[in-house]
């Protein structure tokens, strides 16, 4: 059994007791329900006042966040273009798309941190504020991490662009120095500014040679005494040997220059040339990669991973990959002394800087109080071929995995599942069977919801839940009495029973007030009215009232007599179908034959005598009632007086 690698978050429910009230849950995919039952453990025990309430707990809160929601809407696209791009791609074209997805991603993070930042500034006195500055510390981490794995495990970078591309991941996350220098240089005098030596310092320790040695300028203007050491500085800074991306020399001559370099500086220290300037000094020993001179400036590097960097671009500038971590775990014991033990960010940097790609997923999945930065990482290093060996226990694969535990916190909301459905589609293992359940749970608040989850289901041919969902929307239609949509989501649904019940319902209301509702959806069956026999019954009863109302009388009387002699309509029906012939057979002319007439006497007898007929429900109740034995001595009178109109016209006919 696979341990725990520390103990699960407790959740507090206000209002409950468990002491008290044996609880009971269920689990949802995204959620679990909570609450109180009525199960005493003592036999004899009072009943206490419980907790009226079912408690929902959620798994994944960010989903409600309205700022988070932008960067799931933002990264879904995203998302889907990796997943287009071509499989025939490889080489330099491959890596390059590969980071530019991967640059896209890090800019909708900062995105989202920025919008962050300005609601947490608006707010910085409420506990909402607190809570946005604490989810931008969050993103602020998520890039962090992101930009190394970009560094180290998509751009591949070798010896020498390798210290170019983490200096840039520092100046980039650790961005203090450009306020302070916006502080210092608007000041009247800067080189008289208290926190210029800071700056000067900080600039150096990121290796911004260049604006330190503009700073050292205005310090040698304004302080003739330290001119020269400030120039002799400043060559040295100007000098020094720097991979720069055009650049063809090799990494040997760079190593060469960089020694050459590293002596004269190590010569100006011991012949004292800025002995008479303790800054000055300082900043030579950190050109030197002086250990000890670079952690007298903690409070400037502020995290070890600054430090770390600083330090390689002293004294390992052409450091290989391999040797990073070697560096990395140095400079953390180094920086935190002992005092302190690491965060979990600085176990997900060093996972990184060890190369330990699983290492980093599992500490961030462990950190991070969401699936969306561990699914669509692992996502993008899968398709750089980096995950492909790593199977789970369960029988997913990694990837797949992660993207279905984003799609389900997704589903758990009211829009976003929509983009759920998309994760669900690129995971070809488990993905299909993982949105079927959740499709199935969708909450079917409107009607124009519905329509998207069924158009959903449609697209992927997903049978049952089409059938599923329709049936829902018809049950729907019922409760609010709108047989016509409850019979179009039947039919949509290809459901006979629940067909046969709405046209019942239809044939019901017809009954009662002696007309139909919605004549344009019945008159417009066609072949949906042969799902079952009640449905065809309708759409032909309805078409027997249309060709009355054409005086299309024959056609009419033809069409009532199929219906009942073929034993499809409801035997409830029958008197009504029989009342119906009344002013057929009232008409001047003939319009049922004798033949025809027979068959309508032998219906009304069978109705009359109640035997059974196929098996039909016996509706011999009817006998009882005086008003339907008027109906029948009435529909008598009439069936015998056009049999013998009839039997008339016909001997006549054949006399003639």
């Amino acid at each position: 059994m696979e341990e725990f690698d520390s103990e699960p978050t407790v959740t507090w429910i206000p209002g409950v007791n468990s002491q008290k009230k044996q609880m009971c849950f269920d689990w949802g995919p995204g959620e679990m329900l909570v609450c109180e039952t009525s199960f005493n453990r003592k036999e004899k025990s009072e009943m206490v006042a419980g907790c009226p309430f079912i408690h929902i707990i959620r798994k994944d809160i960010d989903v409600y966040s309205k700022i988070l929601r932008k960067l799931f809407n933002e990264s879904h696209g995203i998302f889907v273009g990796l997943q287009r791009i071509e499989e025939e791609l490889t080489g330099k074209s491959r890596k390059a798309q590969l980071v530019r997805v991967s640059k896209n991603y890090r800019s909708v993070i900062r995105a989202c941190m920025e919008e962050m930042h300005q609601f947490a500034v608006a707010d910085k006195d409420s506990a909402r504020g607190r809570q946005f500055s604490s989810q931008v510390s969050i993103l602020s981490a998520m890039e962090l991490i992101w930009n190394l794995c970009e560094i180290l495990f998509i751009e591949v970078a070798p010896a020498g662009p390798l210290l170019l591309y983490l200096l840039d991941w520092v100046r980039l996350h650790v961005c203090e120095v450009d306020n302070l220098s916006a502080d210092v240089l608007g000041s009247e005098n800067p080189s008289k500014h208290e926190s210029f030596w800071n700056l000067v310092t900080t600039l150096v320790l990121q290796g911004r040679l260049d604006e330190a040695r503009q700073m050292l300028s205005k310090e040698a203007d304004t302080n003739p005494t330290s001119a020269g050491m400030c120039r002799v500085l400043g060559d040295l800074m100007r000098t020094m040997p720097v991979l720069s991306p055009g650049n063809t020399q090799t990494l040997t001559e760079l190593e060469l220059r960089w020694q050459h370099w590293h002596e004269e500086c190590e010569r100006h220290l011991q012949d004292g040339t800025f002995a008479s300037n303790p800054h000055l000094e300082s900043l030579c020993k950190v050109l030197l990669g002086d250990d000890a001179a670079l952690l007298e400036q903690k409070e400037l590097l502020s995290n070890w991973y600054h430090f770390l960097v600083t330090r390689l671009l002293y004294s390992q500038p052409t450091v290989k990959p391999m040797d990073l971590h070697l560096y990395a775990q140095s400079s953390l014991d180094l920086f935190l002394g002992g005092e302190s033990s690491p965060e979990p960010l600085d176990n997900i940097l060093m996972a990184a800087f060890e190369f330990d790609i699983h290492q980093v997923i599992k500490e961030c999945s462990l950190a991070l109080s969401n699936w969306w930065f561990v699914a669509h990482l692992t996502d993008l290093l899968d398709h750089c071929k980096l995950l492909q060996s790593h199977n789970l226990y369960f029988g997913s694969n990694m990837r797949e995995f992660l993207l279905l535990e984003y799609a389900s916190g997704l589903f758990a909301h009211h829009s976003l599942w929509q983009l759920g459905v998309d994760y669900c589609d690129h995971c070809p293992e488990l993905g299909r069977v993982s949105l079927e359940l959740h499709i199935e749970r969708i909450p079917l608040t409107t009607e124009q919801k519905a329509l998207k989850v069924l158009r959903v289901c449609e697209q992927r041919q997903m049978t049952e839940q089409v059938r599923s969902i329709c049936k829902i929307l018809a049950m729907k239609a019922v409760r609010n009495n709108r047989l016509g949509s409850a019979l179009s989501w039947s039919i949509r649904a290809k459901d006979a029973a629940f067909a046969t019940l709405v046209s019942d319902r239809f044939l019901r209301d017809y009954c009662e007030r002696g007309c139909f509702s919605d004549l344009d959806l019945i008159d417009n069956l066609g072949p949906a009215m042969m799902l079952s026999d009640r449905l065809t019954f309708l759409g032909k009863y309805r078409e027997f009232h249309r060709l009355y109302g054409e005086k299309r009388f024959v056609d009419a009387a033809s069409l009532l007599l199929s219906l009942m002699t073929s034993q499809i309509a409801p035997r409830s029906f029958w008197m009504t179908l029989l009342t119906d012939a009344l002013p057929l057979l009232e008409q001047k002319q003939v319009i049922f034959s004798a033949e025809q007439t027979y068959e309508l006497l032998r219906c009304l007898e069978d109705l009359t005598s109640g035997r059974p007929l196929c098996g039909e429900p016996d509706a011999q109740q009817l006998q009882d009632d005086d008003i339907e034995t008027t109906k029948v001595e009435i529909l008598r009178l009439a069936l015998a007086r056009n049999l013998a109109r009839s039997i008339i016209k016909e001997g006549s006919l054949e006399g003639s």
